[in-house]
């Protein structure tokens, strides 16, 4: 039998005892686990920072109340302290934010190995997360994933080509002179694939100031 030490941070009582209820499944001949908690920033930071044990597994909410104090505004603030503390925990977020672009900054900062948005939040989805994670296996919901499917559908579209005419974008040049600083391309290709690019980013109609402005948001800039 192992014994598996898990830190639970999240400011809802019933999102606590639905892990705790989650890892009740298991056969205690196989896994022990037992828990610590934390309801808000300050006490996750107290905790993580004094622990009473090496956490193996946490569970972090992102939105919660700040400690600004210590400057831990949120879930992801403790997630990285937890990373520096406890490299070899295994982190799980549980995120309110839907956004891709927060999606995509969470995997980048922290590369958690498991992501849920609350509004896929279930007891089912909490055994998944549980029994991935155990198995050392990451564990992303299912907007988490199409987020991803999405992100990946783009690498095809921010190619360096892609890259190079937003840059002269970005520089101020206009899409009808980018031909002279890329001397392989035609002015109608040039067109061709800022509209491309437009497409993608579902704003069809917006100005090259605009395709700029959220190309860099994305991180779609050289």
């Amino acid at each position: 039998m192992k014994n598996i030490n898990v830190l639970i941070v999240d400011d809802h009582p019933f999102i606590i005892l639905g892990y705790k209820n989650g890892l009740k499944l298991y056969p205690k001949k196989k896994f022990e686990f037992t828990t610590f908690e934390a309801t808000d920033c300050k006490t996750g930071y107290k905790i993580i920072t004094n622990p009473p044990v090496e956490f193996d597994i946490a569970f972090l909410d992102i939105s919660m109340p700040a400690y600004p104090e210590k400057n831990i505004l949120s879930g992801e603030d403790l997630a990285k302290l937890l990373k520096e503390k406890m490299p070899l925990c295994k982190i799980i977020l549980l995120t309110m934010h839907d956004e891709r672009l927060k999606v995509e900054k969470v995997i980048d900062e922290i590369n958690p190995i498991g992501l849920i948005i609350k509004s896929d939040l279930t007891f089912e989805t909490m055994k998944l997360a549980i029994q991935s994670v155990l198995q050392n296996q990451f564990y992303y919901s299912d907007a988490v994933n199409n987020y991803l499917n999405l992100m990946q559908s783009e690498i095809v579209y921010t190619d360096v080509i892609n890259k190079q005419i937003l840059f002269y974008l970005n520089k101020g040049i206009d899409a009808d002179d980018i031909a002279l600083y890329i001397p392989i391309l035609s002015s109608q290709y040039v067109h061709e694939r800022i509209a491309e690019m437009k497409e993608l980013l579902e704003i069809p109609q917006a100005t090259n100031e605009e395709l700029v402005v959220l190309a860099k948001q994305k991180g779609m800039m050289l």
